[in-house]
C-alpha cells in the first residue's frame, strides 16, 4: 500500500483539493435551504416505495408546503412515469437544471428526464452514480425547501450510501410488504440506518388488507400486521399500514399520483395520515 490510511493519503496531498472544498461548500449551501430531507427507502423492490415517494411529496405540497421530489434510482428510474414527466429538463444561466414543475409547490429530479430515449440504459459503476447523486444537489436549482423527499432504489448499496454521506442529516422512511420475505430485507434496511447513524422516522408498511369492492370484506393479500410487528422489535416508530389497491397502479401508470386524483380513496387517506405523524414528529 502507498498509504496506511485515507488520513495519510490526504496529508501527503495536502488535503481535499481545491474542487473537492467547492464541492462541499456547494452541498452545503443547497442544503442550508432545505429544512427536512426524507430518504424514502426499502430493503427490496416491487414494495411500491416509488409511488408512495411520490404520494407522499404531492400531500406534502398540497398542504402548503415547499416540496422537492428526488428520484436517485438511476438505473430504474419509476418518479418519471408516477409523475407524468416527458420532457427534458432546462438549465439555467447559472448552469443548473431546472427541476420540473408540478403545482406550484412541488420540484421534481429525476435521471429519466435527462436522457433523450426513455428505453435508455444508464451503465454505471458507483462512482459515476455517486457523482450523479452529488449533481443532483449541487447542480440543481432547488431554492428553498420545506422538505426534500429522496426516492432510493432499493438495497443497501451505492446510491443509499452516497445519499447518507452527501446528504447526513437525511431522516429515513423505510417501507415494506406485509410478508415475511419482504420484512427479512427491511431488517436489513434498518440495521443500515443504525450502522450509519441514520435517524429512522418510521416504517411504513405498504400493499396491506383493503375492502372488497364486492363483498365490503377485509382482504389480505400479503398477510397483515408484519410492518408494526417489526417495527416495535426493532424499536423504531411505526407510521402505518397502506392498503394495496390498483387503483394506485393505473393512476401511476397515467402519470398521475392517486393522491391528487382521488383523497378519498383508502390509499390517499392512509398517506395523509402518514403524513400527519411525519410532520408532528418533525
Amino acid at each position: 500500500m502507498i498509504h496506511d490510511s485515507v488520513d495519510k493519503a490526504k496529508k501527503a496531498k495536502g488535503g481535499k483539493s481545491d474542487a473537492a472544498q467547492e464541492q462541499e461548500r456547494m452541498i452545503k449551501g443547497t442544503l442550508s435551504k432545505i429544512k427536512n430531507k426524507l430518504f424514502v427507502m426499502s430493503g427490496k423492490g416491487g414494495v411500491g416505495k416509488s409511488s408512495i415517494s411520490a404520494n407522499l411529496a404531492v400531500g406534502l405540497a398540497e398542504k402548503g408546503f415547499k416540496v422537492g421530489l428526488m428520484d436517485v434510482d438511476l438505473h430504474g428510474p419509476s418518479i418519471a412515469q408516477i409523475m407524468g414527466l416527458s420532457e427534458l429538463l432546462d438549465i439555467n444561466e447559472e448552469k443548473k437544471l431546472i427541476p420540473a414543475q408540478k403545482g406550484p409547490n412541488l420540484k421534481v429530479i429525476t435521471m429519466q428526464c435527462l436522457m433523450r430515449e426513455a428505453d435508455q440504459a444508464v451503465i454505471w459503476r458507483g462512482p459515476a452514480k455517486a457523482g450523479m447523486i452529488q449533481q443532483f444537489v449541487t447542480q440543481v436549482e432547488w431554492g428553498e425547501l420545506d422538505f426534500l423527499v429522496i426516492d432510493a432504489p432499493p438495497g443497501t448499496g451505492d446510491e443509499p450510501l452516497t445519499v447518507v454521506q452527501t446528504i447526513p442529516e437525511a431522516k429515513a422512511i423505510v417501507v415494506t410488504t406485509p410478508q415475511e420475505v419482504a420484512l427479512a430485507d427491511v431488517r436489513k434496511s434498518i440495521n443500515f440506518c443504525q450502522t450509519v447513524k441514520l435517524d429512522v422516522v418510521g416504517l411504513v408498511e405498504n400493499m396491506g388488507p383493503f375492502t372488497c369492492p364486492g363483498c365490503n370484506t377485509k382482504i389480505a393479500l400479503f398477510k397483515s400486521g408484519g410492518g408494526l410487528t417489526t417495527a416495535t422489535k426493532m424499536g423504531i416508530p411505526f407510521l402505518g399500514t397502506i392498503p394495496f389497491d390498483p387503483a394506485v397502479v393505473e393512476a401511476s401508470d397515467a402519470g398521475t399520483p392517486i393522491f391528487t386524483k382521488d383523497k378519498n380513496n383508502e390509499f390517499s387517506v392512509a398517506i395523509e395520515t402518514i403524513i400527519a405523524k411525519i410532520v408532528k414528529q418533525l
